[in-house]
């Protein structure tokens, strides 16, 4: 029965990463999860959560530009390399997706009243939430993986437009897409903060946090750091500790204290505060990146839940929250709300992690093997 969960870890893993990884899925369904709390407990749980999605996008552009910037400098930069990049990362992220977003349609489509499988066409090719407010009735975690893939299928594009048409160097290509992408991201929510369009945190949330064209900076800040750790690493590795140290703090003055002494409709909330918890990501990197220990006796359930987390991340709200512990009638086997939280709480992690490496073992993990076997044809 141990082994239909067991996952082999590889050795040469990044523990730093690891952490920073399995830190930002903690915090995204221990927030998730504060919908099965009552209103005492949810205050509490409030506490102890940060910006996990933010987190990932920061990790997501430090691995992606990293390996990006690796292939652009060893090999020549044209179709089959542009082809190959775009079919490793697509080979990572959407075969799982895809399989939550079809199962997730089914059981709306049989389970639903008039829920239509046409309203889902978005979803697939990843436009729902563009430039516009992310649909809350339908698969509402997938607005960040939209945010995702369409960095991924923009950043080779922007920085081979600049190397082929403007003949400048990868190294000025990748530096000049980051600044452009934060410019222009950051110019997007400083428009939509000065027309007033924002009335209250569900404003806030829909315009501002989870759509596409006001949150691609927060991967480019992952990018600086992809960029400066491969082209001036000793820079990179200097200052780790004292830059560890000021990420810390400002993370805690980005949860703590900033919220309580600005508004949700302000400059920072909608305009500044994404690129500072970018930012304090970006500065806890160089550390992280770093740590590559493994003897630590909280190695394994770290590293298992970093391995688990994409699978945690789709599994958690929309299918094991609304199709399963939603579904079970409670009142039938308790009366006691505090009996009944108790359960449905301790089963939400428990059954989720048990999900998680179950999907990640026989079906993500497969793929991505698949994956390194393909050999794409020299002409295509």
């Amino acid at each position: 029965m141990k082994n239909i969960f067991r996952i082999e870890i590889d050795t040469n893993r990044v523990l730093g990463l690891d952490i920073l990884r399995a830190l930002a899925i903690f915090f995204v369904v221990l927030g998730h999860g504060g919908h099965l709390l009552s209103e005492k407990w949810q205050r509490l749980n409030s506490y102890f959560i940060f910006d996990g999605v933010s987190i990932f996008f920061v990790l997501s552009g430090f691995l992606v530009g990293g390996l990006l910037i690796k292939q652009l400098e060893q090999k020549e930069f044209n179709k089959r390399a542009l082809f190959n990049f775009w079919t490793r990362r697509w080979f990572r992220t959407l075969p799982n997706y895809f399989l939550i977003l079809v199962v997730l349609c089914l059981l709306n489509f049989f389970f639903t009243p008039n829920f239509s499988i046409k309203s889902t066409f978005k979803y697939f090719i990843f436009s729902q939430n563009f430039f516009e407010p992310h649909p809350s009735n339908f698969f509402p975690e997938a607005w960040s993986l939209s945010v995702e893939e369409w960095f991924y299928l923009l950043l080779p594009i922007c920085i081979g437009t600049f190397s082929i048409v403007f003949k400048v160097t990868h190294k000025k290509g990748v530096l000049t897409t980051i600044i452009l992408v934060i410019i222009l991201t950051t110019t997007v929510r400083y428009y939509r903060y000065s027309t007033g369009v924002i009335d209250g945190i569900k404003d806030w949330d829909l315009l501002f946090r989870k759509q596409v064209i006001t949150r691609l900076d927060s991967l480019m800040f992952g990018v600086i750091g992809a960029y400066i750790q491969y082209y001036h690493l000793p820079l990179w590795l200097k200052h780790k500790h004292k830059l560890l140290l000021l990420g810390i703090f400002l993370f805690v003055l980005s949860r703590y204290l900033l919220p309580n002494i600005t508004s949700i409709n302000g400059l920072y909330s909608t305009v500044f505060s994404f690129s500072l918890i970018a930012i304090a990501t970006l500065l806890i990197l160089p550390y992280l990146s770093d740590l590559k220990t493994n003897k630590s006796v909280l190695y394994k359930p770290i590293t298992y839940l970093s391995l688990i987390s994409y699978s945690m991340y789709l599994l958690n709200l929309s299918i094991l929250q609304h199709w399963i512990l939603n579904k079970i009638p409670w009142n039938y086997l308790t009366t006691n709300n505090n009996i009944t939280m108790a359960i449905n709480y301790s089963l939400y992690w428990s059954v989720l992690i048990l999900l998680s490496i179950l999907l990640y073992k026989y079906f993500e993990l497969p793929i991505t093997k698949l994956r390194d076997r393909i050999k794409l044809q020299k002409q295509y």
